[in-house]
């Protein structure tokens, strides 16, 4: 259902989007998310033991800016974001670009994110997958005071392909998680906004609804409704 039929057909698309489009210069998408962030924090708490950070293509079939071709969908527009989860799957920060942006390059503007809200130093332990096993990425996390890093590793020239490496797990299916809740969005997983700060307005107020359906599920975990029937 569009937001037109919500609203039982008495506001117009250019209406919508003028709304739309001050809100975003008044920063509101982003108070909003920050406002639910902070709600979480004071409610339950952020565990910024365990963060893990990953990439997530989607499709930008109307392309605009911040849209590249998607190497994972025969190069048609698409648009990433790399984003940032504590140890229980809560956003707390982002960066976005063209689909053919690599992650290496989306995570100093992820970090940046996070620590707009002084979160990084925080932060004891960052889980990353394969693609950012490189020494100058390590030394980027250093230097931002990430010490503990657990990074999958990748195959180097030279190493017995015979001989199967374990596994380091850690806890990067947590964003994993994320990147499938915010995927479960039509307009995410399918943007047809031509603008970078439209796509970023629609990703403030997933998050934000996400966050608020948390800690909806917090507050009712002891209602006789949400018991489990025996």
């Amino acid at each position: 259902m569009t937001v037109e039929a919500l609203l039982d057909y008495q506001v117009s698309d250019t209406t919508l989007r003028a709304r739309r489009d001050e809100w975003i210069t008044a920063g509101v998408f982003d108070q909003l998310c920050a406002h639910a962030r902070h709600a979480y924090d004071r409610i339950i708490g952020l565990d910024l033991s365990e963060v893990a950070i990953d990439g997530s293509l989607h499709k930008a079939p109307c392309g605009g800016e911040g849209t590249g071709p998607n190497p994972t969908d025969r190069g048609k527009l698409g648009w990433k974001w790399s984003i940032a989860t504590d140890a229980n799957g809560i956003p707390i920060g982002w960066a976005i670009d063209g689909a053919n942006r690599n992650d290496v390059k989306l995570l100093g503007p992820t970090l940046e994110d996070v620590d707009r809200e002084r979160l990084l130093r925080d932060i004891e332990t960052i889980h990353l997958d394969r693609g950012y096993d490189y020494p100058a990425i390590r030394k980027q996390l250093n230097g931002v005071g990430l010490t503990d890093l657990n990074i999958q590793r990748r195959t180097r020239p030279g190493d017995d392909k015979t001989v199967k490496k374990p596994l380091r797990l850690g806890l990067r299916w947590v964003v994993e998680g994320t990147n499938s809740w915010l995927s479960n969005y039509g307009q995410l997983r399918r943007n047809t906004d031509r603008r970078t700060r439209h796509r970023h307005a629609q990703l403030c107020l997933v998050v934000a609804l996400i966050i608020t359906a948390k800690l909806i599920d917090w507050r009712n975990r002891w209602s006789p409704d949400s018991r489990p029937i025996r």
